[in-house]
């Protein structure tokens, strides 16, 4: 970055500089006032560019950077507007001539040259481009790169203007079929409407995750000092818990948080509070629910864009332990728990084991089919949880996200 001369300018210069010595050594003038007059132009030429770098001086150019959607799901595409603003006359100078270049991560990018239109008016200057987003994370945009040459095209100047952006992208989502009639218990149907509520509304219980804030009983909740609810919406929607076990390779990895999520997504739409669990730092721990607001859908898929692969098979076991310990100790009566599953070992098929004690338990094992191996410790997990009360079954990284979630389902029957 910064003031330098191109190769005109540089042949320009020593052209100049040739006549100059010609001149003197032939004794002719006009050789050397030409060669002057070319060496002047040359600096001269120089000098402007530098006096108009847009990225010095106190009459800098404003630039504001606007990504839309943001977040966006891998995959998908996001329209980025940049606008780089003058707000005085002697910005205005330096805004007019500029050539621009945005720098884009290469997951945004793919790694080519950004396409871009530019639009120009006295004051802004807009530049338009899209970027694809090949891979769910967090993405950088920026700085922006300005260039100028004199008209001569003698010397050139480059800066860079403005912050770095970031676009975060999601996992790819797919809509799953609804399971009311597997997935949805007697408490659930209550809640649906499927059975007429009792007309007993004396009968409280402790209020919990999920249940109508409608039903609370606010005279014996203040009586108590705990909030108490009707029993006949005692169950209100099952709160659902996804369970991850993260892959080290980065294509399962992908697919297994993509299945995730969507299963997350699906239950929550359905009216379930849903949390995810798992991962480095857990995910997320608390309860998401479509009553608390519009950005519960966009919280739970927040939870999933620093996920990382686990560097090492023990941290692998070590993370679903703590997740698995985390269901135990959260009164998990009554919840269904959804997981994605690779093959376990005897600690983790053992706690997972105990969480079927309370909840009902719903999980698909990768069985990637890199040895056999491989594939028969991916059934023998199956067969482990199957015996424990899951209801389980193998799915091979990368297969048809609903196709997955129906051989699940079908495991039930």
């Amino acid at each position: 970055m910064g003031l330098r001369p191109t190769r005109r300018g540089w042949a320009l210069g020593l052209a100049g500089v040739t006549l100059v010595l010609l001149g003197v050594g032939l004794g002719a003038v006009d050789l050397v006032r030409l060669g002057t007059l070319v060496v002047l132009l040359a600096v001269g030429a120089a000098v402007v560019v530098g006096l108009l770098d847009p990225g010095r001086g106190r009459h800098r150019l404003a630039v504001a950077r606007d990504a839309r959607p943001n977040p966006v799901h891998a995959g998908e595409q996001a329209r980025v507007d940049v606008r780089i603003t003058a707000s005085d006359p002697a910005a205005r100078v330096r805004l007019a001539g500029l050539r621009f270049a945005e720098q884009a991560a290469t997951e945004l990018s793919g790694g080519r040259p950004l396409r871009a239109r530019v639009s120009r008016s006295p004051q802004r200057v807009t530049v338009s481009y899209t970027v694809e987003a090949a891979r769910r994370g967090r993405w950088q945009l920026g700085p922006l790169v300005v260039t100028r040459s004199d008209p001569f095209g003698v010397a050139r100047s480059s800066a860079t203007l403005g912050d770095h952006a970031e676009v975060v992208v999601w996992p790819t989502v797919v809509p799953l079929p609804t399971a009311s009639d597997v997935l949805v218990g007697e408490p659930d149907r209550v809640a649906l409407g499927a059975r007429t509520p009792s007309t007993d509304d004396a009968s409280l219980r402790d209020y919990r995750e999920g249940d109508d804030l409608r039903r609370v009983h606010w005279r014996s909740s203040a009586r108590r000092g705990a909030l108490m609810v009707r029993s006949d919406e005692r169950a209100g929607m099952r709160p659902v818990s996804v369970l991850l076990d993260l892959p080290a390779r980065l294509a399962a990895l992908e697919w297994t948080i993509s299945l995730a999520a969507s299963m997350a997504i699906a239950m929550l739409e359905g009216g379930h509070p849903v949390r995810l669990l798992g991962g480095r730092d857990g995910a997320g721990t608390e309860f998401l629910h479509a009553r608390s607001g519009p950005t519960a859908r966009a919280d739970l898929l927040d939870s999933t864009v620093d996920l990382e692969a686990p560097r090492s098979p023990e941290e692998a076991e070590s993370q679903l332990l703590a997740a698995a310990h985390l269901l135990e100790t959260t009164e998990a009566g009554g919840e269904i728990v959804l997981a994605v599953l690779g093959p376990l070992g005897a600690g983790a098929r053992a706690a997972l084991a105990h969480v079927a004690d309370n909840a009902q338990g719903w999980a698909v094992v990768r069985a990637d089919g890199a040895s056999p191996a491989h594939e028969r410790e991916a059934q023998h997990t199956v067969n482990a949880l199957r015996r424990a009360g899951w209801r389980a079954c193998a799915v091979a990284p990368g297969e048809d996200v609903v196709a997955c979630w129906l051989r699940l389902l079908g495991s039930a029957r």
